[in-house]
């Protein structure tokens, strides 16, 4: 079970979403639906870009055309030149139905949090609504035009995705327990890529349907379409990418060098390590794909380690096998930054980089814990914390403790710092 702090920020996004919602669906109903071809219309390019979306690792945004489109929908003033009349609780209630029709397939299959995706729907739509059409309503936007009135709406939507990366980010730290610092950190990096194309569609729609009209959706709303196959071919070529290294990795576990699932056990912990230590998404890349490899030099090995336990070896011959490994991951044409790790993860960790310490650590808690028996968690990272005098890095031994102490709801023993 999550701490109560975590779950506060999830319960206070779900609240105030759910209140939005219901507040603008009541005034929405009462008070009738104003322009109802234009609502069809932005309710439709909402659906179909609910429909489009992809989700996966590193998703920032999983459906850019329906934010584009909810978006521009909210900061809408004029319909070929006449005024539209919607307000905040129509174009609420208008992207809310919208996107629940279009994550009809998802809650079928079960993919992914959906009620997450709409609560940060809804309230980013519903800021940018609210800092627009109030005041175009009483005419304060009245003397703004051409350049003026287009940079409005940019910084406008800016805003608003920065209200949505912080969303998104105080989503995904009390789902995973992650530092909220460095999600944040990752949602804003994030930014000059999708968010500025979301960004700079949402303005363009808005603008030229206040031109010439509800034509100018399909048009401009193409080249958001044709990005989005282009970072799904890119995803997929990453998805790729990973795997062939992931079954690189696996040669030691084939000539039974290894365990089964080695690798695979010390990249997910090695990651989760990272993300509690505050490492950048590439980073984090960087550590899974060193941590799957990590033991590659040990096929160079005439005989091999018994149960390729390497932590409990000389120095001198854990170094060895380090260099060993990280000249056959050079060879693989893996970025370089990946070969360094993989080389100095048996230097003395003053000496390593934050990604070598981390493999390091995780590497010796997953060989320990398997020989510990019943006690074994609790017994391996005792065992570590007593080698932080000269083996491991103290800061990440309890960072492995904190993420055990989460992963295992306390079945490691005392929290740490406790």
């Amino acid at each position: 079970m999550r701490p109560r702090r975590l779950r506060l920020p999830l319960l206070l996004i779900h609240v105030s979403a759910g209140l939005l919602a219901s507040v603008s669906l009541g005034v929405t109903l009462w008070t009738g639906l104003e322009e109802r071809g234009v609502a069809l219309a932005f309710g439709v390019l909402v659906t179909v870009g609910e429909l489009a979306r992809w989700t996966g690792p590193q998703v920032r945004e999983a459906a850019p055309l329906g934010a584009a489109g909810a978006l521009s929908y909210a900061l809408l003033g004029e319909d070929a030149g006449n005024p539209t009349a919607h307000g905040v609780a129509q174009v609420v209630s208008v992207v809310l139905a919208a996107s629940l029709v279009g994550c009809v397939p998802d809650i079928g299959r079960g993919r992914g949090p959906v009620v997450d995706h709409l609560a940060r729907r809804v309230l980013t739509v519903g800021f940018a609504a609210l800092c627009f059409q109030p005041l175009y309503k009483q005419g304060l936007f009245g003397d703004w035009s051409g350049p003026a009135y287009a940079l409005l709406l940019i910084a406008l939507l800016t805003v608003s995705v920065l209200c949505d990366a912080v969303l998104a980010a105080a989503l995904a730290h009390s789902r995973t327990g992650w530092p909220f610092g460095p999600l944040l950190r990752d949602e804003l990096r994030a930014m000059p890529g999708i968010g500025s194309a979301v960004c700079a569609t949402g303005a363009v729609m808005a603008l030229a349907v206040a031109v010439v009209g509800l034509w100018a959706l399909p048009v401009f709303c193409l080249p958001l379409l044709l990005a989005q196959v282009s970072l799904r071919r890119y995803a997929a070529v990453r998805t790729t990418y990973r795997q062939t290294i992931a079954s690189l990795a696996r040669a030691t576990e084939i000539a039974g060098y290894t365990p089964a699932g080695h690798a695979r056990r010390v990249a997910a912990l090695s990651r989760a390590v990272g993300r509690d230590l505050g490492l950048s998404e590439p980073e984090l890349t960087v550590l899974e794909y060193a941590a799957l490899m990590h033991d590659i030099g040990q096929l160079s090995l005439v005989d091999p380690v018994p149960a390729g336990a390497t932590a409990a070896l000389p120095a001198a011959e854990q170094r060895r096998i380090a260099l060993l490994g990280g000249a056959v991951v050079r060879q693989t044409g893996v970025d370089p930054s990946v070969a360094v790790v993989v080389e100095r993860q048996a230097d003395p960790y003053p000496e390593q980089p934050v990604a070598a310490r981390i493999v390091r650590a995780v590497n010796a808690y997953e060989e320990k814990v398997r020989d510990a028996g019943p006690g074994g968690p609790l017994t391996a990272l005792e065992e570590l914390r007593l080698g932080t005098a000269g083996d491991y890095a103290p800061e990440v031994v309890e960072a492995l403790a904190r993420v055990l102490w989460n992963q295992r709801g306390g079945a490691v023993g005392v929290p740490p710092g406790v």
